[in-house]
């Protein structure tokens, strides 16, 4: 779009106001005028009508036509006014411009039927006869009550309309002298406002261009010398404040650069805004030909690209993990958080990425190892258990000293055992999870509760407590659902483990809108705050005594932990003292289930 001068906004617009003041005043004047002359002809021809109608009424009581006509062509003559006396039926008794026996019946005139109602009627039409527009008043005659004649007065509009001519050419005469005027002053008054504004424009751009050191002069009128004074103020600070920016620029440029992750920021658009050394050696870009250009241009990595959306699309924090090359891959975990203004908008993100390449390789060792020593422990474990039940069946030596000693090798075989069971389902569940490999159904979560509590029962019996479901029915998730009965079973054995006898433990369904919440909640001794955040690493145990004594293998709540994990979802746990632990297993909702629940909302 075309921008203009404002001497070219400002002049038109007053030069309109002021043509339309004009217009309006002219128009409404001559409409008044035209209403003025109007009821003016009309009151004097009703005014003239009512002179003659004492004479015009005694004729007709007298019952002389041709003295009515001749009567009534003088007056006409005389008052230069057309003057015609009607019967009510119609018929005209006396015309002062023609023979009335050659007109034709006129009470079907507007201005008659309204005398024959007995008010005064007017009318302004052209007339056939005399060929020309006139206005006619129709005055009623009275008798003991009764209309018994009509004395219609007309007169033609032609000098009216001549005067109301003449005074509109005056009129627009004086209006256009007005205009001019007015056009001339307000081109002086456009000017005098853009001149200082015009300066003020150049004074801008020299001020863009680097040139800082000159000052507006502070003069002409109140409104503008102010203007002109506090840019001259801003200016002062604004390059106060260039300085700092600069200053805090290169600070921030530095330590920008020497971040060892990779560090990009986008705007609302995905124009990229900045990128740090890190961020551009992982997918070899050059920072000085990158920036300003779209996400889409820069970035091969389609994950990448469909992140970084993402981190535009939500007000939450995001993360990911990325798998970089094929030869020789690269694992690189992401972190997104969208940049919000004052108003809560969005207007970019920014983007962390971090190598953790030599963690999950050294993860993956770690696994590979529990994995192959399991395999090599479960065999001979399996073996030694084989050989001692044999061999307590057919001791003869002290048979009670060495059957004694028998059970306890076959409970620390069968403790071996159970260790080698936990870390053959970590290693798998870890193994299936990174490779996708946890088939996922539709289920209903009370059948997965159901076999849970089926499980355990027997266990719950022997310690007399008491298991009570609560929570919502019905609650379908897309999960595995023997990986979730099996963290249902650990959780539930956890509590029974830590919990005295003949008390309650509690399993609720919640549902939420886009997750799952199974809780198992206990009146158990408590766990103290010391140890909540290593309750679900492998082999940690608060109470080692009492766990030991159990049977616990150490590896129960972090398997608990890698089944949320592979389920996409988190473990978290609320404890307090004498009081009794509450863990909750939140598993997100799969999205055809969300849009599901939508609709259902919706509808």
């Amino acid at each position: 779009m075309k921008r203009r001068r404002i001497v070219w906004q400002l002049f038109p617009s007053y030069l309109l106001i002021t043509l339309i003041s004009i217009l309006v005043v002219t128009i409404f004047t001559a409409s008044m005028l035209h209403s003025f002359f109007m009821s003016e002809t009309e009151d004097n021809l009703a005014a003239r009508a009512r002179l003659i109608e004492p004479e015009i009424l005694t004729l007709i009581e007298k019952s002389q036509p041709d003295t009515l006509n001749d009567v009534v062509r003088t007056l006409g003559h005389r008052s230069d006014t057309r003057i015609t006396i009607i019967h009510p039926d119609g018929v005209v008794l006396a015309d002062s411009e023609h023979d009335p026996l050659e007109m034709d019946l006129h009470n079907n005139r507007p201005e008659v039927k309204t005398a024959l109602r007995g008010e005064t009627g007017s009318s302004r039409r052209f007339s056939a006869t005399l060929q020309t527009d006139m206005m006619y008043v129709a005055v009623p005659l009275f008798h003991n009550d009764t209309v018994f004649a009509i004395i219609r007065t007309s007169k033609s509009l032609k000098s009216v309309n001549d005067t109301i001519r003449v005074l509109l050419i005056t009129i627009g005469i004086g209006s256009l002298i007005v205009a001019l005027a007015a056009a001339g002053i307000s081109w002086i008054n456009a000017r005098r406002i853009s001149q200082p504004l015009e300066q003020m424009k150049l004074y801008a751009r020299r001020v863009a261009a680097g040139d800082r050191e000159g000052r507006l002069p502070e003069e002409g009128g109140e409104e503008v010398a102010a203007l002109a004074e506090a840019i001259n103020l801003m200016l002062i600070q604004l390059d106060d404040r260039i300085r700092v920016i600069e200053r805090t620029r290169n600070e921030q440029d530095a330590v920008f650069a020497s971040i060892s992750d990779g560090v990009l920021a986008v705007d609302a658009e995905g124009l990229l805004i900045s990128i740090n050394k890190a961020a551009a050696r992982m997918f070899s870009l050059k920072r000085s030909k990158v920036r300003g250009r779209t996400v889409r241009d820069v970035i091969e990595h389609s994950d990448l690209r469909n992140f970084i959306g993402k981190s535009l699309q939500t007000e939450d924090e995001v993360e990911d993990e990325l798998l970089l090359g094929d030869l020789d891959p690269r694992y690189i975990q992401i972190h997104g958080r969208p940049l919000m203004d004052e108003d809560g908008r969005i207007m970019g993100a920014v983007v962390v990425l971090n190598d953790v390449t030599r963690l999950r390789r050294l993860e993956k060792a770690r696994r590979d190892f529990v994995a192959n020593v399991s395999h090599e422990l479960r065999t001979p474990v399996t073996s030694i258990i084989g050989y001692i039940e044999t061999l307590e069946e057919t001791v003869c030596e002290d048979p009670d000293a060495a059957r004694q000693f028998l059970q306890i090798v076959l409970r620390q075989s069968e403790r071996l055992e159970r260790i080698i069971e936990d870390l053959l389902s970590l290693a798998r569940i870890e193994r299936d999870a990174e490779g996708l490999g946890i088939e996922l159904v539709e289920a209903n979560l009370d059948d997965v509760m159901n076999s849970a509590l089926t499980s355990i029962d027997q266990v719950a019996k022997s310690h007399q407590m008491t298991i009570v479901k609560e929570g919502q029915k019905g609650v379908h998730a897309v999960v595995n659902p023997p990986l979730i009965e099996q963290a249902l079973i650990n959780l539930l054995t956890n509590a029974i483990k830590y919990s005295d006898n003949g008390t309650t433990v509690l399993v609720r369904v919640i549902e939420k809108k886009k997750r799952i919440l199974l809780q198992v909640a206990d009146e158990g001794v408590g766990i103290a705050q010391e140890h909540l955040p290593r309750v679900f690493e492998r082999f940690y145990r608060v109470d080692k005594g009492r766990s030991r004594a159990e049977g616990g293998t150490g590896l129960g709540l972090a398997i608990v932990k890698h089944i949320a994990l592979a389920h996409g979802g988190t473990v978290s746990l609320e404890s307090e003292i004498g009081v009794g632990t509450t863990f909750t297993l939140e598993i997100p909702k799969s999205e055809h289930l969300i849009n599901q629940l939508d609709l259902l909302e919706s509808l």
